[in-house]
């Protein structure tokens, strides 16, 4: 008896994405694996940005959620880093039981959340308004805050762009033990490679379109692959799109 082949976790097919009239991403032809580590690649303004969104938004129409880690955060400072945390499941508890923890926190709420905060090395600072803490720091905060959310698929756009090395292939082990897939736009072509299953490569063709480039495996490729995404550049890029 022949074993059915397992259908992707998503399939974006012929789309064309964009903001407004603008069309960033043109024919875009992208399927997502259950248990994948993909990586998104690309010089500044490729449209990691805009392939996540709209990976995001397909998952949420067919009903499958996903763990979010935007590229500006959506902290809020003013509230403590617990707090900050917390609304990671404020659409899975009740309107009262969200108001009376921002009152004040049900000791079981916040041992969940220290328990997340620990790995991290922010277990210290939940008490702490998240305006009085680093960049990376808060970086952590927003990792923190995904990771709580308890999902099995992760995204993130940026997640470790304001940590040191170290500290990126630190947190990106950590993501990776907590969610069986993950989407997560980088700009270290290292970290793709040795953090990664996949890599999915964004840039412009011979007519200035924005295109995938390149999507393979990781096994399958060597860092000067991976030069043709940055074809202006000479350094690593950070990527603001």
């Amino acid at each position: 008896m022949t074993q059915a082949t397992p259908s992707p976790l998503l399939h974006l097919s012929r789309h064309h994405l964009g903001h407004g009239a603008e069309v960033v991403l043109r024919d875009l032809d992208v399927h997502l694996e259950h248990g994948e580590r993909v990586a998104l690649l690309g010089a500044s303004g490729a449209g990691k940005s805009t392939l996540l969104e709209a990976l995001r938004s397909a998952l949420h129409e067919q009903g499958t959620p996903a763990a979010w880690c935007p590229q500006r955060q959506g902290l809020v400072p003013q509230l403590s880093v617990y707090h900050n945390i917390f609304m990671g499941r404020l659409d899975q508890q009740s309107s009262l039981t969200n108001l009376l923890n921002l009152l004040r926190p049900r000791p079981a709420h916040w041992q969940a959340v220290a328990a997340v905060c620990e790995p991290l090395g922010i277990a210290g600072l939940m008490e702490r308004s998240v305006e009085a803490l680093s960049g990376g720091q808060r970086q952590r905060v927003a990792i923190a805050r995904a990771l709580y959310q308890g999902y099995d698929l992760f995204l993130g756009d940026e997640p470790v762009a304001s940590v040191d090395p170290h500290q990126a292939s630190q947190l990106i082990h950590w993501i990776h033990s907590r969610h069986a897939t993950s989407v997560v736009a980088l700009h270290q072509k290292e970290l793709a490679l040795t953090h990664f299953t996949r890599v999915i490569g964004l840039g412009k063709d011979e007519n200035g379109n924005g295109k995938v480039l390149l999507d393979a495996n990781t096994d399958d490729l060597k860092p000067q692959d991976l030069d043709c995404l940055y074809p202006a550049a000479s350094s690593e890029p950070l990527d603001v799109d």
